[in-house]
C-alpha cells in the first residue's frame, strides 16, 4: 500500500509527541544494559590480530569475523615478503617480522663498526647507526660502508622514517588497522597510520667507527630470546623468519668483522622461568646480543639478568612504555614503537565507531595493564567520561598446560555495564574472553 506524503508527516509528529510509543513507530530505541539483544563490537591488539588466533577457539573460530585492531606494522613492500617466503614457505603472518629483521641488521652493523663483538662496544654504537650518517637500506651497501669506518644512517623495512630516540626505540612509527572476515585477516582492509615525532630522534654522535685490529672476538653470535611456545607463541614464525632472513643476507655480504654472523635459537616460552633457562643457555655459547624478548612482560622480568651477564638485548617486539626509562645501563634496545603511541591509534579506530560504553580487558601484567592505561587516556581524552570506561583484568596463564583464562564473572559486568565496545588487550589466552563473553548472551557483532 502506498502511503501519501502528508500521512507519512503525520506519523512523525505522532512519534515526536508521543517517545513512549517510539518503538511502535519503527525508531530503534539504545539497547539497555543487560538486554538479551546487547551487541558489542571487538577491538585487538598486536598479540592477538594474527591469523592463528581465531585457531584458540575451535569451533568458534567465526567469533572473530567483524573484530578489528592495530598492530605496529609499516606497508611491507613485496619483495621483502617474498624474501620471508623463501626462508619459510608456511608463513601466514608478518606481524615484527620487519622489526626482527632490522633488530638483527643493526646489531650486526654496530658490531661491524665497534670493530669488536665486545657487547658495551657494540651498545654504544647502536643508536648512532640508525641517525645522522651515510645513509644506506641493504646489507651489502651498509656493511661496505661500515667496513670503512663510515658513520651510517640504516634505514630498514620497519624503521623508515627517523632513527633512534636516546632511549634506543623508535622516534616514529607505523601502525596498521587491522580486520577479521572470514576467520582470517582481511588484507584488503588494511590502513596504515604514522605516529610520532622525527625531532625526538637522537643528535648524539657515537664513537668513530673503527677497523677491526687484533682478537676481535668474532664471530658475532645472537641468540634468539622469542616465543617459540607459551601464549604468545603464533607471533613466533614472523619474527623468528624476520631473524633468520637478516643473518642469511648478512652473510651472503661477507658477514660481520670477516666471519659469518652465528644465530643461536632460543625460546622464552613467554614466561620468565623458561627465558631464564634460555639465557643461562646461551651465556654459556658466548652469545654477545640477545634477540628478544618477544613480549615485554618476559624482558622486564629478565632484563636484570641480562645486563648482570653485561650483554646486549635487542627486542623487536616489545612495547610496554615503562621500558622507555628501565635501568638498563645502556644495554636495552627495541625496534617495537612504545605503547603510549599504540594507545593513541587504538582509541581513534575504537572511537571512529562512535561507542557509547567500552571495557577494556588486559592480561594483567606491565604490557596489558599499560596499553590498557594509555587507551583509556585517549578514549577519555576524546570525550568519553570515566563512568562510560570500564577497565577488567585477567590473569594469564603461567604455561601452555595452565588451564584457560576463566573469565566467566568479567563477562557478566560486561553484559551488565551494557558496554557496546570491547577491547581485548592479550595474546592467544584472550580468545577465553571472547568464549566466555559468547556464553553470557552478548552478542558480538560481525
Amino acid at each position: 500500500m502506498r502511503v501519501s506524503r502528508g500521512s507519512r508527516v503525520a506519523t512523525l509528529a505522532a512519534c515526536v509527541t508521543l517517545l513512549l510509543s517510539a518503538a511502535a513507530c519503527g525508531t530503534e530505541q539504545p539497547e539497555e544494559a543487560g538486554d538479551e539483544s546487547q551487541q558489542v563490537r571487538l577491538y585487538g591488539n598486536d598479540g592477538n590480530m594474527l591469523n592463528t588466533f581465531p585457531n584458540e577457539l575451535k569451533d568458534r573460530a567465526d567469533l572473530v569475523n567483524g573484530m578489528k585492531g592495530t598492530t605496529p606494522m609499516t606497508p611491507l613492500p613485496e619483495d621483502f615478503k617474498t624474501r620471508l617466503r623463501a626462508v619459510n614457505p608456511d608463513l601466514r603472518d608478518f606481524l615484527y617480522a620487519a622489526e626482527a629483521y632490522d633488530a638483527v641488521m643493526i646489531s650486526a652493523l654496530a658490531t661491524q663498526l665497534a670493530g669488536t663483538t665486545d657487547p658495551a662496544a657494540i651498545a654504544k654504537q647502536v643508536i648512532g647507526v640508525t641517525n645522522e650518517g651515510q645513509r644506506c637500506d641493504d646489507a651489502v651497501n651498509c656493511l661496505k660502508l661500515a667496513r670503512a669506518g663510515q658513520d651510517i644512517e640504516y634505514r630498514g623495512v620497519s624503521l623508515t622514517r627517523a632513527g633512534f630516540t636516546d632511549a634506543g626505540e623508535p622516534a616514529t612509527a607505523s601502525y596498521a588497522t587491522v580486520h577479521f572476515d572470514d576467520e582470517k585477516l582481511n588484507d584488503a582492509k588494511t590502513e596504515f597510520v604514522g605516529a610520532g615525532d622525527d625531532s625526538q630522534a637522537s643528535t648524539t654522535a657515537p664513537p668513530k667507527g673503527r677497523k677491526p685490529r687484533g682478537d676481535t672476538g668474532a664471530p658475532l653470535t645472537l641468540g634468539g630470546l622469542l616465543p617459540r611456545t607459551g601464549p604468545a607463541s603464533g607471533a613466533y614464525p614472523p619474527q623468528a623468519t624476520g631473524a633468520a632472513l637478516a643473518v642469511r643476507e648478512i652473510n651472503a655480504a661477507g658477514g660481520v668483522l670477516d666471519e659469518p654472523v652465528v644465530w643461536i635459537d632460543g625460546d622464552d616460552g613467554t614466561n620468565p622461568d623458561v627465558a631464564r633457562a634460555t639465557l643461562a643457555a646461551h651465556v654459556k655459547k658466548n652469545v654477545q646480543v640477545i634477540i628478544g624478548a618477544g613480549t615485554s612482560g618476559v624482558s622486564k622480568a629478565i632484563l636484570p639478568d641480562v645486563v648482570a651477564a653485561g650483554l646486549v638485548m635487542f627486542s623487536p617486539a616489545n612495547t610496554d612504555a615503562s621500558l622507555t626509562t628501565i635501568e638498563d645501563k645502556g644495554l636495552y634496545f627495541r625496534t617495537a614503537p612504545p605503547d603510549s603511541l599504540q594507545g593513541q591509534a587504538l582509541a581513534d579506530v575504537i572511537m571512529r565507531d562512535g561507542p557509547r560504553k567500552v571495557a577494556l580487558i588486559a592480561r594483567k601484567d606491565s604490557y596489558g595493564e599499560g596499553l590498557q592505561g594509555y587507551v583509556r587516556t585517549e578514549l577519555e581524552r576524546a570525550g568519553l567520561g570515566g563512568d562510560k570506561v570500564k577497565l577488567l583484568t585477567y590473569d594469564p596463564p603461567a604455561d601452555s598446560d595452565a588451564p584457560p583464562v576463566d573469565f566467566t564473572a568479567g563477562a557478566r559486568e560486561i553484559k551488565e555495564f551494557g558496554a557496546d565496545a570491547v577491547l581485548l588487550i592479550g595474546y592467544a589466552e584472550s580468545a577465553a574472553v571472547i568464549l566466555a563473553l559468547h556464553e553470557a548472551g552478548v552478542r558480538i557483532q560481525q
